[in-house]
């Protein structure tokens, strides 16, 4: 589980007197390791744990969920009377060798420049279409071809599949920290209160259906992809973790379409619905997946909390934000999604 050569390497950099450093296993527990290292320098010796946790379950699933437990406690060790001190946070790298990463105010992410133009310009200028146009087509269809693709690649793990359900209802990504960023008045407490119950009983379906966990993009929403041709396209903001459920992305742009026409129309129509219907159908077609519509109504509910918020979308009428709360219901009291019944969904249960 620890590195000890490059970690005595990181211990002889950092004691720079140090004369010897020993290091052994103190033992385990249900979350990971210790090791007790031992430095001793002319000033004699000094003694320090290491820990690790392990990388499955209890949320650890992934480096940085380990990462982000180690820097809270090296941030907040010493602000607790009483409390032993943290050190430093230790990163093992591609190469092996151990580096410091603690002691950071904030931390930030650089990567390349992405252009293109989002699908959210596609999703407006719907608005003025009876149907898709022949480009318009393309596009869907090479959505739904690239995720029936990469969902092609699964893996078995039940702890990752069911953080994925879990993390839809109880993130602070998800629906009730998105909930929980909704102005007084936008929506009752009661009213959150019942999706997010409808959703924990959903919670104990999808606990059967770990055979779908696959490989996801976790935010596959209009803004994220950016169009560089018809039929090319490039992806930001992947998030919260590369596995999960096939329905998370699907739902994350199908709720688009159901969003963009209620803005514009009142109800799901014209290109919108058409749209709609032929991703639904391209990425089944494509992936095989005839138990999709079957699983999909907490994540739907998840982004529906996502659209219908005054913060994120301003401009959108309390009588569309009602419209969008009622198809969350709807479709988390339905077994089963059906793309005919959209607008029913809208008037509600």
């Amino acid at each position: 589980m620890i590195n000890e050569k490059a970690l005595k390497a990181y211990l002889r950099e950092k004691f720079r007197d140090a004369q010897t450093v020993d290091i052994r296993k103190l033992g385990e527990g249900v979350q990971g390791a210790g090791f007790l290292v031992e430095v001793k320098t002319p000033a004699g010796v000094a003694a320090y744990v290491v820990k690790g946790l392990f990388p499955e379950g209890l949320g650890h699933d992934y480096s940085s969920d380990r990462a982000a437990v180690f820097l809270l406690d090296l941030d907040e060790y010493k602000n607790l009377p009483r409390h032993v001190r943290a050190i430093d946070v230790l990163a093992e790298m591609d190469n092996g060798t151990i580096r410091s990463i603690g002691g950071g105010r904030e931390y930030y992410l650089l990567m390349e420049r992405g252009k293109g133009r989002d699908y959210f310009h596609d999703l407006e200028e719907f608005s003025g279409k009876e149907s898709p146009g022949p480009s318009d087509i393309t596009r869907i269809r090479t959505m739904a071809s690239y995720l029936a693709e990469i969902h092609a690649e699964k893996k078995e793990s039940r702890p990752l599949y069911w953080r994925k359900v879990r993390d839809t209802i109880g993130h602070g990504e998800c629906l009730m920290g998105v909930f929980d960023t909704y102005p007084d008045g936008a929506l009752s407490y009661e009213a959150m209160a019942d999706i997010e119950k409808l959703c924990i009983d959903w919670r104990a379906r999808l606990k059967r259906k770990t055979h779908r966990l696959a490989q996801i993009h976790g935010d596959f929403h209009p803004g994220n992809i950016w169009f560089t041709g018809d039929d090319d396209f490039i992806l930001l903001d992947r998030s919260r973790g590369p596995w999960g459920e096939p329905a998370d992305d699907v739902v994350a742009l199908a709720i688009n379409y159901i969003f963009f026409s209620v803005r514009h129309h009142g109800d799901v129509r014209g290109a919108y619905l058409s749209g709609l219907r032929l991703f639904f159908d391209e990425y089944i077609r494509l992936s095989g997946d005839k138990e999709l519509l079957s699983v999909l109504a907490p994540f739907f509910a998840f982004r529906a909390a996502v659209v219908a918020n005054p913060l994120f979308y301003p401009d959108f009428s309390a009588a569309g934000r009602g419209m969008i709360f009622n198809f969350a219901r709807s479709v988390l009291l339905a077994e089963r999604f059906d793309v005919e019944l959209v607008n029913d969904y809208l008037r509600g249960p």
